[in-house]
């Protein structure tokens, strides 16, 4: 029948609903698959309208009323769309359409909501949400019984070999993966008919489910049309197979769902078996139904509304092992996920290897384990491996001279893997493979490697690529009906002469030498040992480190190879959890310390502009401007490391460091600032010059901007309003006066003429202290205001803001603990960003790259003013080891050419996030210079969005990517990184933005 005249126009369905309900405001089209389906709004409710087709079967109508009345009758933990009766009190009526045919005409409840195709993000609660739901429905149909739930139904997976009769729709690429599937289906029928069976919703696609916007959890699972009797496992195949379409990593996706179903029903493990090929079958039968429909109704475009991202899931899951799979979801419902691993524990436990017998050669008096972890120190800053051998020539030196064996490895998350191939796209952002999965021996080049237990030769390969294994080999062995695998990495090339494929292999057998560096990935000579249950299909090569993700899963594939020898001095150590240094955080450290997100960090590394949290996951850094030229800089490193070795002491003692320093410190600056005072942090520094400017005017009377910050002392503290007229502020203190943030955007005043207007402010403020007899003793703000949320000064303030001060004989302090050094891009310092020329500067910790250093420079006249006979003495201001930090940082924004680098990063970002604004108006205003950025989110009113910010910087995190969030009303996110940050950076935020702010909370606040 002509789908055109079946069909079924917003005329007619209005019609139909005002005579099913008699009123009726709004209608609109719903897809479907069999019924038209139409949404209606009647006054303050909304409802479903099903129009059935021509050739409907009553019996399947009264089959899904009494379905939907079967859940009405049970108390069920969620929602569903009950039947609405109309007018008469039914359940459904008759209609007949323009051609005179009859149809059937139901009403159902409308379930609020967003369909899950058009609801972001899609989180791992979102998925575990899903899996609950679904599993919930099974218990809820478990008793439900109706002589049609048992029917043939395409839709039924149980009869999906119906595929395999339409192969010519296909093209010869699909037909491939389609037969792939089928054979897989094919041969599990006689286990897969014996699987649990009930009645089961078996269409749980993304049209069909409904998520709640304001908790992004599943609300509701609906249209129980499809419903069937079936295997049970049926049901959540179903949902797997839409779920996780147009994600990167559908496996990654699926895992959540399954444990979420598991929780509300408990899985079988042999129904876990299946479920990997029961996900693909549903997807064949998805595809072909398009490919069917596309002939039969083209018109019909619900019909095809999953067909490619069907087809490009199901290219991606067959590229993933079946048994891979079948583990992933055995740990998601607490199972062992490798099955074997058992049987292996079982072997190895009451039989005992030495080292001795794979390593006859080594030498040892003792074992010491080796710590390459994360967190250790032996393995020190990341030039130590990152462009240079300095780690390698340690570990060589230590095992030829200490005469250990040095062992270790297994679990260990390392931070040496640093190859764009230890790197793997998850779907947000990125993972690391961190977690080593075998045991390491670190022996000299040339040791002999013996076959610890009889086997044949499975694979021998030189993985010759940067940080992989050089040469390999894995052997195959079967031990008391146990089936394993060793793989020995980082051999000889010789090790592979005269191997080949099944060769066969005795116990104490020699197999192989330890290769040298050059041919071993690129590492110190040693022997990577792994134990592997299962290849997955593999044959050359296996992963040697895990994502920590997947750690569950790869730990059991691949269990301690330490199981064969138990070395005591590898066993795992136990550490404190997470949870228990939170709480020894909240109860012993000061509860006025913060800590960042929602989920806290926890992080152990730094990284130039990334650091690298217990996992060994890379966040890149767009906040923590303190480590200036990046984090843990090694020469920075460096410069700190080798004067601490000489010499650390107080300014009362002569010493070069501190007077070449100074030197190149203040070529830096005009000449008319000429004098230094070294402290230890902006804090320190803003106090002191405030101290000045009293001291050289006579007066105690400070001027500061609303929202300002300067620091954490008591009289920074008097002068920074974003403090004292915060949380537990006491509110400004008699001899500070604010003026207002002169923010432009959106303050009091705006536009052309704004800085004059926001600068008389300061007048005015000191006119009114001179009222009362007294006069201005200086006035302190930053070049760009940092709290403030980065506002740029508008044009003329500051210029005419220091003509006031100036002409009340007061002083000019431009405070650049945030925005100096070259950060703005355009200067060096903010103050020349507005041609006005300060009387005192402070310099704050990014002077020492986050070593505690400062420094307060000042004109002679005021220098010599506050030199009245009280001595000022730092014990440690301007140490030796502060000041050759210094001096490197100073070097370095010079030789890698940093200040440039802001320049050209931040305008080419500020400029990609302008064009981002036209797409997303939510970001209303982008401003700062260089590598100090804001953004302040607002709506069409300007009225601030603090909600949407906090989602925004919290989500970013989930992408690792570290932001954070200021301003008077907490919306506005700020950008200033280590100035380190690159094009590539800039890129790989803005594409993370692009996709968070397409996500439900900040979407609807576009208008998107």
């Amino acid at each position: 029948m002509e789908f055109e005249k079946i069909q079924i126009t917003l005329i007619e369905a209005h019609k139909i609903a005002s005579e099913y309900l008699s009123v009726v405001d709004e209608i609109s089209f719903l897809p479907g698959e069999i019924d038209f389906n139409f949404k209606v709004k009647s006054g303050e409710n909304n409802f479903i309208l099903k129009v059935s087709r021509p050739d409907f079967d009553l019996k399947y109508l009264d089959f899904q009323n009494e379905l939907l009345q079967h859940l009405e009758s049970k108390n069920v933990p969620f929602l569903f769309p009950k039947i609405i009766k109309n007018q008469a009190g039914d359940g459904q009526m008759d209609y007949l359409d323009a051609n005179g045919q009859l149809r059937k005409v139901r009403m159902l409840e409308w379930i609020e909501g967003d369909l899950f195709s058009d609801y972001f993000p899609k989180s791992e609660s979102l998925y575990y949400s899903l899996g609950k739901k679904g599993g919930e429905i099974t218990n809820a149909l478990l008793d439900f019984k109706h002589q049609l739930a048992i029917r043939t139904f395409d839709w039924d997976l149980a009869n999906g070999l119906w595929t395999a009769n339409h192969l010519d729709v296909f093209t010869e690429n699909e037909r491939e993966i389609v037969v792939y599937f089928l054979e897989k289906f094919k041969n599990i029928q006689k286990d897969y008919a014996q699987l649990r069976k009930s009645t089961i919703h078996n269409d749980a696609n993304e049209n069909n489910i409904v998520v709640n916007s304001k908790n992004g959890e599943i609300a509701a699972i609906i249209d129980y049309g499809d419903a069937v009797y079936s295997q049970i496992i049926n049901d959540l195949a179903v949902s797997l197979a839409y779920a996780i379409m147009d994600t990167e990593q559908p496996l990654q996706a699926a895992i959540p769902i399954v444990k979420g179903y598991h929780e509300a029903f408990p899985l079988q493990e042999k129904e876990l078996e299946v479920l990997y090929i029961l996900v693909a079958m549903r997807l064949v039968i998805s595809v072909t139904k398009s490919a069917i429909n596309k002939q039969k109704e083209p018109e019909n475009k619900y019909l095809l509304v999953s067909e490619r991202p069907a087809w490009d899931l199901l290219k991606k899951w067959k590229d993933i092992p079946e048994n891979f799979a079948f583990y992933c979801f055995r740990s998601a419902c607490g199972f062992e996920p490798c099955p074997q691993n058992l049987a292996f524990q079982e072997y190895t436990k009451n039989n005992l290897w030495t080292v001795k017998e794979l390593l006859p050669e080594a030498e040892f008096w003792e074992v010491e384990t080796l710590d390459i972890s994360i967190s250790s120190k032996y393995v020190g800053n990341y030039a130590n491996y990152i462009g240079s051998d300095k780690l390698y020539e340690k570990i060589v030196e230590n095992y030829t001279q200490n005469g250990s064996l040095l062992v270790g490895g297994y679990g260990e998350v390392r931070p040496v893997y640093t190859t764009d191939a230890f790197k793997t796209r998850v779907n947000e952002g990125f993972e690391h493979r961190t977690v080593h999965l075998g045991v390491d021996f670190w022996q000299k080049a040339g040791t002999s490697i013996l076959a610890i237990e009889d086997g044949e030769v499975f694979g021998c390969f030189d993985n010759a690529h940067p940080k992989d294994y050089g040469p390999t080999l894995i052997l195959k062995h079967k031990k008391e009906g146990l089936v394993f695998y060793t793989l020995y990495g980082h051999l000889s090339r010789e090790s592979l002469k005269e191997k080949y494929i099944g060769k066969k292999i005795k116990k104490g057998e020699k197999i192989a030498e330890i290769g040298e560096e050059i041919v071993n990935g690129g590492w110190a000579p040693h022997l990577h040992f792994q134990v592997i249950l299962d290849m997955l299909g593999h044959e050359t090569d296996f992963i040697g480190v895990s994502t920590p993700s997947l750690w569950p899963v790869y730990s059991s594939i691949c269990p301690d190879p330490n199981a064969f020898f138990k070395i005591s001095e590898l066993k795992q150590k136990e550490s404190k959890t997470f949870a228990e240094n939170l709480n020894f955080r909240k109860q012993h450290l000061g509860k006025s310390l913060s800590l960042s997100y929602e989920k806290p960090l926890n992080i152990v590394r730094g990284q130039g502009q990334f650091l690298i949290d217990d996992a060994g996951q890379k966040y890149l850094d767009t906040v923590n401007n303190v480590a200036h030229v990046g984090h843990e800089h090694p020469k920075v490193v460096e410069a700190g490391a080798s004067q601490m070795a000489l010499l650390n002491t107080n300014t009362r003692y002569l010493n070069d460091e501190i007077l070449v320093f100074a030197e190149e410190l203040l070529q830096t600056f005009p000449p008319e600032l000429s004098v230094l005072h070294f402290v230890n942090s902006g804090s320190e520094a803003n106090e002191l010059a405030m101290r000045m400017a009293k001291a050289f005017s006579g007066q105690k009377d400070m001027l500061a901007l609303e929202v300002g910050y300067h620091g954490n002392t008591q009289a920074c503290i008097d002068v920074s309003s974003y403090k004292f007229n915060g949380k537990g502020g006491a509110g400004c203190p008699e001899h500070t006066h604010i003026v207002p943030l002169p923010d432009a955007f959106r303050g009091i005043y705006r536009g052309k003429g704004a800085g004059s207007k926001y600068a008389k402010h300061v007048k005015d403020a000191i006119e009114n202290i001179q009222s009362n007899g007294r006069n201005v003793a200086g006035f302190i703000a930053e070049s760009i205001v940092s709290c403030g949320g980065q506002i740029d000064l508008p044009d003329g303030f500051l210029k005419e803001a220091y003509g006031y001060i100036r002409a009340a004989g007061g002083v000019c302090i431009a405070d650049e603990v945030q925005v100096g050094f070259g950060r703005v891009g355009k200067a060096f310092w903010g103050f020349q960003l507005h041609g006005v020329m300060p009387d005192i500067v402070t310099m704050g910790k990014p002077i020492g790259n986050g070593h505690p250093l400062a420094a307060v420079v000042c004109t002679r006249e005021v220098a010599e003013a506050f030199a009245n006979g009280m001595e000022y003495f730092n014990t440690f201001g301007g140490n030796p080891v502060s000041c050759a930090i210094g001096r490197q940082v100073l070097a370095t924004i010079k030789e890698e050419k940093m200040q440039e680098n802001a320049l050209e990063v931040g305008e080419y970002l500020k400029n990609s996030l302008n064009e981002l604004q036209k797409e997303f108006p939510i970001f209303a205003d982008i401003r700062g210079e260089g590598l100090f950025l804001g953004i302040e989110l607002c709506d069409e009113n300007l009225q601030p969005l603090p909600d949407q910010t906090n989602y925004l910087a919290n989500r970013m995190k989930d992408f690792k990517i570290l932001m954070s969030v200021d301003g008077p009303d907490h919306n506005v996110l700020k950008i200033k990184p280590p100035m380190c940050f690159s094009i590539a950076d800039a890129d790989y935020l803005l594409d993370c933005l692009g996709k968070v702010l397409l996500e439900y909370p900040l979407a609807k606040a576009s208008g998107n």
